[in-house]
């Protein structure tokens, strides 16, 4: 049957590797169609949009604005433009979805969260690690008081790209070196996938945290810091101590350097009424759960979990709707607000 359905015809604003998960993404759904791309490099632009069918193509968002032909974006630019070009598709009263972190820092966090409400128009920041189906029910169960008053927790976020090339070689290739090089836009492991697990530990036990502190490293990993035109400054590992507004205390750590981890996640949450174990590893999301009758024989039990929407449903279904879908940029400039805490940088 042809879909009678309206359509949301979206335009991807930057077409590197994650862009492309992007266009995949947005492929796969019935109610949405890309319509343009935009980068600045024309060679990766062309390519991109000969592999994803994209027939309108510009390399600058000026360009796009001008042509208007569209519903919505998803900004996958690189973190240090975020800000300017997300506040350029809010003028424009577009809808936005916006690659994480929102921004470098929280001032400008704040006024794309400010602009976007102020405008009215659907905003997500892309916090992909929500749409992980164990994390959902984890937050569920928590809200449903099923492990009582939350005391203690522990996350980590691992990967181990810079101990061997499974995702590419991150010494010569600049989709890699730019994450290293705080003058090119970086933050480090902590602007990078620390923004994932703060996510995920703040969203489970619906709490944000009311004080913290942060311990950040970089190594050495070439001669003088420095590979061509980019030097590795950032920070590559980073352990975090947080108490949560209603004095919960854990431990939330993240590093490049997890030989034997590609991607995985973990959160350990215990109240005193039961414990959740929840973790996303080699793309498998896995929930336990130990709760109040069986605590005295630390007996622990799966948990089914069911499946979850994308992000990119979400916001598709959230434009069709016309109704504001989370994680939203609000709660970008408020994970931005702990990153800047954390980096020292906050006034």
């Amino acid at each position: 049957m042809k879909n009678t359905q309206p359509i949301v015809r979206l335009a991807i604003i930057g077409t590197g590797s994650m862009g492309g998960m992007h266009a995949k993404s947005y492929t796969a759904i019935e109610n949405a169609t890309l319509v343009a791309a935009v980068d600045t490099n024309e060679t990766q632009l062309i390519e991109f949009c000969n592999k994803h069918d994209i027939e309108h193509r510009f390399t600058s968002l000026q360009a796009l604005l001008d042509w208007n032909e569209f519903d919505a974006v998803s900004n996958v630019t690189p973190d240090q433009v975020h800000h300017r070009t997300s506040l350029q598709v809010i003028a424009a009263n577009k809808h936005i979805l916006c690659e994480k972190p929102l921004a470098v820092n929280y001032q400008d966090a704040r006024e794309m969260a400010d602009a976007a409400a102020g405008a009215g128009v659907i905003n997500m920041v892309n916090l992909s690690y929500r749409n992980v189906a164990s994390i959902q029910k984890a937050a569920q169960m928590v809200a449903d008081g099923c492990i009582g008053q939350i005391k203690h927790f522990e996350a980590s976020y691992l990967q181990s790209w810079l101990t061997q090339p499974a995702w590419g070689d991150w010494k010569s290739q600049s989709q890699w070196l730019w994450r290293l090089s705080s003058e090119h836009g970086s933050k480090g492991v902590l602007g990078d996938v620390g923004i994932h697990i703060i996510d995920f530990v703040t969203f489970v036990a619906n709490q944000m945290p009311k004080s913290l502190s942060c311990q950040l490293h970089t190594f050495n990993k070439a001669e003088d810091d420095k590979i061509g035109e980019y030097p590795l400054d950032a920070n590559d590992s980073f352990v975090m101590h947080m108490q949560l507004d209603n004095d919960a205390l854990g431990v939330v750590s993240a590093t490049r350097f997890a030989s034997g981890h590609h991607n995985d996640l973990r959160l350990r949450i215990y109240g005193d009424k039961g414990g959740l174990e929840v973790s996303f590893e080699n793309s498998t999301s896995r929930l336990r759960a130990c709760l109040e009758k069986d605590l005295e024989s630390a007996t622990w039990h799966e948990v089914e979990c069911a499946d979850v929407d994308t992000i990119y449903q979400k916001f598709i279904d959230a434009i069709l709707l016309n109704e504001q879908a989370l994680p939203n940029f609000e709660r970008g400039a408020q994970l931005q607000q702990l990153l800047d805490t954390a980096m020292g940088e906050h006034k």
